[in-house]
């Protein structure tokens, strides 16, 4: 072992020295999308409780997510709530030893991925 010569391992590792696996796009954008929920969540309930005030509120409410900007925010939160469930149980069939080959977890990354283009692509025509 003394006599090997091996590329010698970085000190403080970058992103930039890593090759990214569509694995590591999906545990990111797991997290991102779960961001994008805490603020989206309490934007929904400011949303219906507004619009639970009577029916000025409810107008109001209706205006708003009617508008190009609460049909984009919807549409984001919808999309980032579609994803962060699919890819929430791949990680539990991952945690149960479902998808224990490499082989496994990209083809499981890819349908998650694939379900919530389709999901943001029907969603983005039905509103």
């Amino acid at each position: 072992m003394a006599g090997q010569t091996s590329k010698p391992l970085p000190l403080s590792p970058h992103i930039s020295i890593y090759r990214w696996r569509l694995t590591m796009l999906a545990s990111i954008m797991h997290r991102a999308s779960g961001v994008l929920l805490i603020l989206g969540v309490p934007l929904a309930l400011w949303l219906l409780l507004t619009m639970a005030h009577g029916h000025i509120g409810y107008f109001y409410g209706l205006t708003w997510m009617r508008s190009t900007y609460g049909m984009m925010i919807l549409w984001l939160v919808s999309t980032a709530l579609c994803y962060h469930t699919c890819n929430g149980i791949r990680f539990l069939l991952l945690d149960i030893g479902y998808t224990d080959s490499r082989e496994m977890m990209k083809l499981s990354a890819k349908i998650v991925l694939a379900i919530t283009v389709v999901f943001a692509v029907l969603l983005a025509v039905w509103l």
